[in-house]
């Protein structure tokens, strides 16, 4: 969390170690220490005078070049340790190999120094089963067998050395390979639990990602305020709730002294005021509640304020639902009566002995009958939510189809209707029946209320895009008197009408449909007199204007 909601918070997987074909730890370097500490052991044996007396050298410029390139070697392999971790299991068998190898040599030179180096030797052999597959470590084991007896074979001593070495060169090799299989169940252990802790950290990195993304957008303010009233964290609903505070800025009492004067009371009292408060001008009237991070630490509080204009949006939701399934069940029982009362006035109306008058009542009832099975099916559509199916549709082709059926079905007298398409294509993605009904409830307002006294309604559906890219509208123009801006802020909210007949359901339902379909539907001016339903579509995917 942050009181500044310009930091960007994109979920980002944590970086997981790079391990590549071969192991990338640590564990190089050190085997390339210990080489240097080996190749320092060789320096020493071969040119110091005390381990002259002691270790004779049989052949001694063997011995000491061997001592010297080994020590370059060494000291190379340790400098290049970060580029050995791109190709650690070529690298680690190539400075195995040369282990083996300097050995060998070294025992040539020093025969008396045997037992020592072989010894050393049992170090890299291990360290190479630790890093390698069990497959190249019971190679270099055997390898390492092989030099250690072919020096015995080689060497030529009497009978009984002979013996004695060539049991000592076998005890070594069983070393190896004893040392090689414990190393390797060793190294794939700790691989295994490596790799869990890495998975582990990596989900719980995402995992404290995710949880912080949530609490940045969830549309609770949430705050941490320590002992002193500092604030420590706060996501973005509550910096814009307490009135978009600087970021130097935390202070509670400085930024929100009601906030902090009831936090106080909480704290001294153990009692919350449930009453709502404007935190800051300009701002939704809020509810704070206070908890304690820990049970036992009243040291830090989280202070949560919920906005009360989200309460009142989901009570009037919840009762939106109870009233739609109440009226729809009390819809369903009024329709059959009413359907009865129709036909029966219809069979009255065709009456050839029936008087002016009487026909006069006649046409009433069925004017007003017509007008309760309007009403009723506004009722339905609001209990009932057909699930939205998006079909890629071309709006120029769509238009001119919606007012060629709207003339056909509807008589329009003196009024006009017509479409305006784009030379290019218009495509959107949407429900054909979902939009159906939404313009042919905007084009009936149109037609009904955008005409100027006395003169007939001229009604235009329009079909382009926003700009180049933009996204693809439908427009329903009229020009008649407009909406003036108090009831414009209003005409989409449920039961809200300005005409004694009307229901107040039927922008309310449009705009429903259209956020079904990932639609907007917004009522926008028309200079110089007249009115504009702007329904913004979602353009396909490989449409201009479509979302990544």
């Amino acid at each position: 969390m942050s009181p500044d909601p310009a930091v960007s918070t994109t979920a980002v997987p944590a970086s997981r170690p790079s391990s590549g074909s071969g192991p990338v730890r640590r564990e190089i370097y050190f085997f390339n220490l210990f080489r240097v500490l080996q190749a320092a052991v060789y320096i020493g044996l071969s040119f110091s005078p005390l381990a002259a007396e002691w270790i004779p050298l049989h052949e001694p410029l063997l011995g000491r070049l061997t001592a010297v390139l080994y020590l370059l070697f060494a000291l190379l392999a340790l400098v290049q340790t970060r580029v050995w971790q791109q190709h650690a299991q070529a690298a680690i068998a190539v400075a195995l190999c040369a282990d083996v190898l300097a050995a060998l040599l070294t025992i040539a030179a020093l025969p008396t120094a045997r037992n020592g180096v072989a010894l050393m030797l049992v170090v890299d052999v291990s360290a190479g089963a630790l890093l390698l597959p069990l497959r190249h470590g019971m190679f270099f084991a055997a390898l390492a067998t092989l030099a250690v007896l072919g020096h015995t074979f080689t060497e030529g001593n009497a009978l009984r050395d002979a013996e004695r070495d060539m049991l000592e060169s076998a005890l070594f090799g069983l070393a190896y390979f004893a040392a090689a299989s414990l190393c390797y169940a060793l190294g794939k252990q700790m691989r295994e639990t490596e790799a869990l802790a890495e998975r582990r950290g990596l989900d719980l990195a995402n995992l404290a990602q995710v949880n912080e993304l949530i609490i940045r957008r969830m549309q609770t303010g949430v705050l941490l305020v320590d002992e002193t009233n500092r604030i420590h964290q706060m996501n973005e609903s509550a910096w814009m709730l307490l009135g978009s505070p600087p970021a130097d800025r935390r202070d509670l009492g400085t930024v929100a002294p009601e906030l902090s004067r009831r936090l106080y009371h909480w704290r001294t009292s153990d009692k919350t005021d449930q009453t709502s408060v404007a935190l800051a001008e300009g701002v939704p009237e809020v509810v704070p509640r206070f908890t304690r991070l820990a049970a036992n630490d009243d040291s830090h509080v989280l202070i949560f304020l919920d906005d009360t204009s989200l309460v009142s949006r989901r009570a009037e939701e919840l009762t939106l639902a109870s009233l739609g399934r109440l009226s729809a069940s009390i819809a369903h029982e009024i329709r059959n009566p009413l359907a009865a009362i129709r036909y029966s006035a219809q069979l009255l109306a065709e009456s050839e002995e029936l008087p002016a008058a009487d026909k006069r009542m006649v046409e009433i009832i069925n004017n007003h009958c017509g007008r309760m099975n309007d009403i009723i099916e506004n009722i339905l559509q609001l209990s009932r939510r057909d699930r939205s199916r998006p079909e890629v549709l071309d709006l120029n082709a769509w238009v001119l189809a919606f007012t060629d059926e709207y003339k056909e079905s509807n008589d329009l007298g003196g009024d006009s209707l017509r479409a305006i398409v784009q030379p290019r294509a218009v495509e959107a993605l949407a429900d054909p029946q979902h939009l159906q009904q939404v313009v042919w409830n905007l084009v009936q307002n149109a037609l009904r209320y955008g005409r100027m006294p006395g003169e007939p309604a001229r009604v235009m559906v329009v079909a382009r895009h926003v700009s180049d890219f933009g996204p693809p509208v439908i427009e329903v123009i009229d020009r008649g008197p407009g909406i003036p801006p108090k009831v414009a802020a209003q005409i989409f909210e449920p039961f809200f009408t300005t005409h004694e007949y009307g229901t107040g359901l039927g922008l309310y339902l449009a705009k429903q449909m259209c956020e079904a379909n990932q639609a907007t539907l917004e009522y926008v001016p028309v200079a110089g007199g007249g009115s504009c339903f702007r329904i913004t579509l979602t353009p396909p995917a490989n449409a201009p204007g479509a979302p990544a």
